[in-house]
């Protein structure tokens, strides 16, 4: 008799395979993913599904966010601007975790879940998932603080300010 699936081991699934995807951007691309290597990874269609540009715009994200996936047309193919804090123009060191974070939106859409981006983000820089939320939480913080998380492109988690990890 033939298991059931059920929406707990489709969640599982999911969430192994972004880990593995990040496992191997980290091979790829190498430890302390930097700026020149979040270009090139944007181009790689192998971890990025959809054409995807980074811009230093505040305007499409909300109070305390960090960054948002922003689709250019009607269709997915059509591409993403990343939009990125601007606050976070002059520190481009940590562009990539930011980045990373909504890239499992980008290629997920409302599959992705906060744990997904986490695990995917910190095994791309190699670094355990508590590590991971503990900078996206100090990265979040400088905006704002104060507010609720803001969503992994309306899935929810830590990506805006205010963020309460504790960390």
């Amino acid at each position: 008799m033939a298991k059931q699936l059920t929406a707990d081991d489709a969640r599982l699934s999911l969430t192994g395979h972004v880990e593995a995807k990040g496992l191997e951007i980290f091979h790829q691309y190498g430890p302390g993913l930097g700026w020149a290597g979040l270009k090139q990874l944007l181009l790689d269609r192998a971890y990025v599904r959809y054409p995807c540009e980074i811009a230093f715009d505040a305007g499409p994200l909300q109070p305390g966010e960090f960054a948002l996936p922003v689709q250019k047309g009607e269709r997915p193919e059509d591409g993403f601007t990343m939009c990125v804090h601007p606050v976070f123009m002059t520190r481009l060191e940590v562009v990539p975790a930011l980045v990373l974070y909504q890239l499992v939106a980008l290629n997920y859409g409302v599959f992705a879940s906060p744990h997904d981006a986490e695990t995917f983000g910190a095994a791309a820089l190699g670094i355990t998932r508590d590590e991971y939320y503990d900078q996206l939480c100090e990265f979040s913080d400088l905006l704002g603080g104060g507010q609720e998380p803001a969503p992994v492109a309306a899935a929810g988690g830590c990506g805006g300010g205010g963020c309460h990890c504790g960390g």
